[in-house]
């Protein structure tokens, strides 16, 4: 399929991300009809202006291409069974943008190719913010072909996307990034906690860092303490942005990943356990660079 410049687009999962995800191809003039199974999503995209649909198959049965935003794997490959695949025009091509594990990117792969469909996974990184901008990243395993035609729509809600590979090799990339993401946050935060008890101003460190060796997007523009970069969630007593809780939940898919793979990745499994006692307490709703109030206190 070569994409027209108006595509017809069933939306499934309108969530923190993909609300904004779907206003913006609304905005660049796409066809775009939504569903979600929570009530408060539905009157927040109806409210924006995406027309909702009465099913997910129902939104996928004339559709050209169909987005899902879904929590978990689960979720997707029971989607995928129970209505969507059944639903859509042979040849839809499905494009996979929660982050799952690689393994269920790769049999919901396989499921759309034996129902006739064609696939891609697409996970995103950049958060809310991002989904809002359209400046995502777009991490895609799947065909050249089928890359190639997702395309124009990525590049309406996203500014950086890269194929990665065959299918599940998007997801791959995704694990492998919030897993250095993580544990780049924890050690800022340590940095900031350490610097603050040798008596360090936070402007001060951050100068020194964000312009030496130790540089990284966890400091520039996720920096957990107030002050130095205005926009970051410390600003917003840790407002998400990225919540603990998926931080959480992707370090989880990076633990199931490193044990299949028998990976020797101690700092990314300490992050792993660091991150999900975070999300167990106050810190789900959190953003994730909050991580820095429970280092402070000596609960990690």
């Amino acid at each position: 399929m070569t994409a027209p410049s108006r595509v017809k687009v069933a939306f499934l999962g309108l969530g923190h991300m993909g609300l904004p995800m779907a206003v913006n191809l609304v905005k660049a003039g796409h066809d775009v009809h939504g569903f979600d199974l929570m009530s408060g999503a539905i009157a927040s995209a109806a409210a924006a202006g995406i027309p909702i649909a009465g099913s997910g198959a129902e939104a996928a049965a004339d559709a050209d291409v169909v987005i899902t935003m879904f929590p978990a794997g689960r979720h997707v490959i029971a989607a995928y069974q129970d209505e969507l695949l059944a639903a859509a025009k042979p040849g839809t091509l499905f494009i996979e943008s929660s982050t799952i594990a690689v393994d269920e990117a790769q049999t919901a792969h396989e499921l759309a190719l034996a129902a006739g469909h064609r696939s891609i996974d697409a996970p995103v990184s950049g958060g809310v913010v991002g989904a809002e901008n359209g400046t995502l990243a777009f991490m895609v395993g799947g065909s050249d072909a089928d890359f190639a035609d997702a395309l124009p729509l990525l590049e309406v809600m996203g500014k950086r996307i890269v194929h990665c590979g065959g299918p599940g090799l998007g997801q791959a990339a995704k694990v492998c990034n919030n897993m250095v993401l993580a544990v780049s946050q924890i050690a800022v935060a340590e940095a900031f906690v350490l610097g603050e008890r040798l008596g360090l101003e936070h402007q001060a460190l951050f100068d020194v860092v964000s312009q030496a060796s130790g540089q990284c997007w966890a400091i520039t523009t996720n920096c957990p303490v107030p002050g130095p970069v205005p926009t970051s969630p410390a600003n917003r007593d840790y407002q998400p942005g990225f919540a603990g809780a998926l931080m959480a939940k992707d370090l989880g898919l990076a633990l199931q990943a490193i044990e299949q793979t028998s990976t020797d990745a101690r700092m990314g499994l300490l992050a792993q356990q660091i991150y999900a006692a975070f999300a167990a307490g106050d810190g789900a709703a959190r953003d994730f660079s909050g991580i820095i109030t429970d280092i402070r206190a000596g609960e990690v």
